[in-house]
């Protein structure tokens, strides 16, 4: 090595320092900026720190786990706070048989994330002695600081590092690290209990970890090959050669088992905060396995230990293997029967006259009586009630207590050749109740779902909930994947690949949904369901920037993309539980019907 190369390295070294320097402040002042805002959270009836019904869902499930020590929250949600209102109730709850037999409301989000909260606030609950119940304004506060600030960092610092590790100029190294502190919704999200930030912080150690573990396996190679072509090696030459080989070998020890591990557990943790998420956890697999297949054994560990926690914890407070979402529909017929309905009766005469039919059938034969009431999708909910019976310790007969409860559904056969074709089927809805907002009609604005397919892939890209129009520099992802696919490393051009393909699968299946689920989200400030990509969309589009600074006016055109990201992020500090700011604007000039 010459003198012009020990100075260049030199130079090359300090520049990056002191890029690393810059990053670290925008990192920490990205943290302070979430930690004050999250130290004034509070919703707008000034009683918790509670921003909508969504985040709700998970406090009052965490709540209730550490302080009751059940996932059933039918005590909390009926709390009401001095101003009158439900400080604990939401929308996102069902309701099922729970293990002591009776009817129970449960929050509807998945139980993973929900249960490992849960031993954060336990932990906080144990040392401090504050109950969340008692103090729902500081507490959660708390709790946001515990669990989501070292989340975003998490995030952050490993978006740093692997930008670092991407041969790019030094502008677009700096344009994706401030993107990534303040040019994506994750930092408005990181103000709520939402899975979307640990999505994404999982997603962005996933990548680190693949790109850590390929230019470690880019350098053995190379070095390994280097070595083969050396015939007779001079004692100098062998010396250097054993050093080599020694650092090579330190580096296969950092992607030893022990990265394999964290790949895994990170890339099933992002299947546990977004289902969705499960294309891309099976494009990471081959990934590493291409990578090399020592890292099969590990990456298989690490993914089956939280493949556990998500069924087991599901289990344990559902007693169903299956998630909330996926009950809501009606199970096997238990059998059918005739009954006429006389559309003339009341419905207390109607339900009088079905109750003197289901008292002979044998699931409700021993009950002591059926509660009935007609359904928003048709036929009648039929629940069984069942008292104790027996005596009491002291001989004294029992108090007649229900003991059981177990729902079934009534409904008309829809191509029955009779009017008076019934059938009794078991009962898996459970988002079916009284009160229910997804079955009562209560939806509306998006809530309402989008009935055209067209028009909703429309507003979620480019329209009031557009992933482009109100996160721009998104708009450079689909010409950096497609660069970063014929251009680079293998390892990157199949990770470009990988996520292309994971992008547009995740997106059809968001615009196949039922109309129900074509809301965008619900009432939130994007289209939140894709930002748990926002890792591997800045790896996309790191390339891309790296072209555009080699000329003034494509730095100025990237910077302008970044200050419209910016300001979209600047509209939603107070929550991210509200409209986009594209959809109150077109709401106020009456676009919106």
């Amino acid at each position: 090595m010459g003198p012009q190369d020990s100075s260049r390295d030199s130079s090359r070294e300090s520049s990056q320092r002191r890029r690393v320097q810059m990053h670290a402040i925008l990192i920490c002042v990205t943290l302070a900026l979430v930690a004050g805002r999250i130290a004034t959270v509070i919703n707008p009836q000034g009683t918790a720190a509670f921003l909508s019904a969504n985040d709700r869902s998970r406090w009052v499930s965490v709540a209730a786990l550490v302080e009751n020590g059940t996932f059933a929250i039918d005590d909390l949600i009926a709390v009401k706070s001095s101003t009158g209102h439900r400080l604990w109730d939401t929308i996102d709850k069902v309701r099922h048989v729970g293990n002591d037999g009776m009817l129970h409301y449960y929050s509807s989000k998945p139980t993973l994330l929900t249960t490992l909260i849960a031993g954060v606030y336990a932990l906080f609950y144990s040392v401090t002695g504050l109950a969340m119940t008692a103090h729902p304004i500081y507490v959660p506060r708390a709790l946001l600081m515990l669990i989501n600030v070292p989340t975003l960092a998490l995030f952050l610092i490993t978006m740093m590092r692997s930008i670092e590790r991407l041969e790019v100029s030094d502008f677009a190294k700096r344009f994706c690290v401030t993107a990534a502190c303040f040019g994506t919704m994750l930092t408005s999200f990181a103000l709520s209990l939402n899975n979307h930030l640990f999505a994404a912080a999982a997603t962005s150690l996933t990548l680190y970890l693949y790109l850590k573990a390929s230019d470690c396996h880019a350098e053995y190679g190379s070095r390994h090959q280097w070595n083969r072509s050396r015939s007779k090696p001079s004692s100098r030459t062998r010396s250097s050669k054993t050093a080599r080989h020694k650092s090579s070998s330190r580096s296969r020890g950092q992607t030893g088992f022990g990265t394999w591990l964290l790949a895994g557990v990170a890339a099933a943790m992002t299947v546990a905060c977004e289902l969705p998420a499960l294309s891309m956890f099976c494009l990471w697999a081959v990934l590493f396995a291409w990578l090399t297949p020592r890292s099969i054994p590990g990456f298989v560990v690490g993914a089956a230990i939280v493949t556990a926690g998500i069924f087991g914890t599901n289990y344990w407070a559902h007693q169903s293997w299956k998630t909330p979402y996926a009950h809501r529909g009606y199970g096997d017929v238990i059998t059918g029967y005739d009954w006429q309905e006389d559309l003339t009766q009341s419905d207390f005469a109607r339900a009088e006259s079905l109750r003197d039919v289901l008292k002979a059938k044998p699931p409700f034969a021993d009950a002591t009586n059926i509660l009935l009431r007609p359904l928003t999708s048709g036929g009648y909910a039929a629940i069984a009630e069942f008292e104790a019976k027996g005596t009491e310790a002291n001989g004294a007969e029992a108090n007649g207590e229900i003991i059981r409860q177990q729902p079934f559904k009534v409904q008309h056969y829809p191509n029955a050749k009779s009017p008076a074709s019934w059938k009794l089927v078991e009962w898996d809805d459970w988002y079916e109740y009284p009160g229910s907002y997804w079955r009562t009609g209560k939806r509306r604005g998006v809530d309402l779902g989008e009935p055209d397919r067209g028009t909703y892939l429309f507003h979620a890209t480019l329209g009031h909930y557009g992933l482009f129009s109100l996160t721009p520099i998104w708009l450079l992802v689909p010409t950096g994947l497609a660069f970063q696919c014929v251009r680079g490393r293998s390892e990157h051009r199949r990770l470009a690949a990988s996520v292309l393909l994971a992008t547009l699968v995740c997106l059809a299946f968001y615009v196949a949904r039922p109309e129900i689920d074509r809301n965008y989200g619900g009432v939130s400030v994007c289209f939140r369901w894709m930002l748990w990509f926002a890792p591997l969309w800045l790896f996309a589009i790191a390339p891309e920037v790296n072209q555009l600074s080699t000329r003034a006016v494509g730095r100025w055109f990237a910077i302008a993309l970044l200050a419209g990201s910016v300001f979209s992020v600047a509209t939603s500090l107070d929550s991210p539980w509200q409209s986009p700011w594209l959809y109150r604007f077109a709401s106020f000039l009456g676009w919106l019907g």
